[in-house]
């Protein structure tokens, strides 16, 4: 492998994201592939924002981009990158710029219907931020449908396991077959 490789696992909130992107994970590692996970969600959570950025996008590409060094000084060239929209195009750049121009990224859009993502909402937010994730998970899926670009996989989660959602995402990467 000559190059990094990144999966972009993106979805609105209370799709599974996180929890696949795990389930990814433990199946690279049964299988002895070398690999790292960042959930962007972490990334750039600083408040206020710097230099008026509303959606951090500045601090969020810094800070890939020294995670991303530190695992690729030890050798790793694969990425799991778990986030809401990192599978639009307007976040492909920074993905090219932390890891390498010549970076592979495969984008999988997990959906879920509105009411499977309310539910699953409700049982995880705790704090009083639940109406405004259930709304913003509503306008995010919208914007994900109308503008995920036409290479993206998609992937319906409503119903399913997430061993079998993960399985479909990873066979996207081909990691396994060809490591």
């Amino acid at each position: 492998m000559d190059h990094a490789e990144v999966l972009l696992i993106g979805g609105r909130a209370g799709v599974g994201k996180t929890t696949v992107g795990r389930e990814v994970s433990a199946r690279l590692r049964a299988a002895g592939v070398a690999h790292a996970v960042v959930d962007g969600d972490f990334m750039g959570q600083v408040h206020p924002a710097p230099d008026g950025d509303p959606h951090r996008t500045a601090i969020g590409e810094a800070d890939l981009a020294a995670v991303w060094g530190n695992y690729a000084v030890l050798g790793y060239q694969r990425l799991i990158y778990t986030n809401t929209v990192c599978v639009l195009d307007e976040a492909a750049g920074q993905f090219r710029r932390a890891m390498g121009a010549d970076v592979r990224i495969v984008r999988v859009l997990l959906t879920a219907s509105d009411a499977t993502a309310s539910e699953r909402l409700n049982g995880r937010e705790i704090g009083s931020e639940l109406e405004r994730e259930v709304a913003n998970s509503a306008r995010k899926s919208r914007l994900l449908d109308e503008r995920a670009p036409v290479d993206t996989v998609r992937v319906v989660t409503d119903g399913r396991s997430v061993v079998g959602v993960a399985g479909e995402v990873l066979a996207a990467t081909g990691w396994v077959n060809g490591r």
